[in-house]
């Protein structure tokens, strides 16, 4: 099937009005805003409808969905309780620094939103000839096409969050130069997470250095805290961490 048939299908389901769902499409598209499609639609359908910006960057595209919200809730309640608890235990055994960064990243998680996001492959080129997934979409859902950022974040036990010029093949432990850790950190590892929301654990001491795929532009690093010597360790809690950092989304619009 060509793509002006599609398209044509699309308009002519948009019009229906019956079995429809609600979608909205924002950021670099040509048609922002509510899409209405029959409840069997999938993503070539919304995309297709949309018609994001050829020159965007689709990498970091996002698919927000409100079934994957819940289970989002409960991780970033995990992740609070778990900061609290490290908080907690940091005080108790004499360690104000590491009580002092468990406390600011309490607050910067609690400040995040619930979004929903699935990782999925949002490339219209990708989805439309089959290398992508087309998957189902369904009511509530909704695609954000970000435009391309040029830094990367490093963010978690560093003296200050930072926010850095990106820098083609430069390897994720490399940015750390310019964002010094805390004496909270555990410094043995680092969270990549990759602006389409992969999330990868890359060794960075001598004993255990990997390479790994450096960041892409609006990529987040982040510096684990460390817990393993505590009363009350928190062995989950960097994953989870970086599980739900990995759930935002770019902003829409340059900053």
């Amino acid at each position: 099937m060509t793509r002006p048939t599609l398209a044509a299908l699309v308009l002519l389901w948009s019009c229906a009005g019956v079995g429809q769902a609600a979608m909205t499409v924002s950021g670099q598209v040509r048609n922002p805003g509510p899409v209405a499609l029959p409840a069997e639609a999938r993503l070539l359908d919304l995309i297709i409808a949309s018609q994001p910006d050829a020159q965007g960057y689709w990498l970091a595209a996002a698919w927000l969905r409100q079934p994957l919200r819940e289970p989002q809730a409960r991780l970033k309640a995990g992740v609070l309780f778990d900061l609290q608890t490290l908080q907690q235990a940091a005080l108790a055994d004499g360690r104000e620094e590491r009580a002092r960064v468990a406390a600011r990243l309490y607050q910067q998680v609690q400040a995040l939103p619930v979004t929903g996001r699935q990782v999925a492959m949002l490339d219209p080129v990708a989805v439309e000839v089959g290398f992508a997934p087309n998957l189902p979409v369904s009511e509530g859902d909704r695609l954000v096409y970000p435009p391309r950022p040029d830094s990367v974040r490093v963010l978690g036990a560093v003296a200050a969050p930072c926010t850095l010029a990106f820098q083609a093949l430069r390897q994720a432990r490399d940015y750390l130069g310019a964002c010094p850790s805390s004496n909270a950190a555990d410094s043995d590892y680092l969270w990549l997470i990759q602006p389409d929301g992969h999330v990868t654990r890359l060794g960075i001491a001598p004993w255990n250095r990997e390479q790994g795929a450096p960041p892409a532009p609006g990529s987040t690093l982040l510096v684990p805290i460390r817990s393993d010597d505590l009363v009350t360790p928190t062995p989950e809690l960097n994953q989870q961490l970086a599980e739900f950092l990995a759930t935002q989304p770019l902003a829409e619009v340059t900053p």
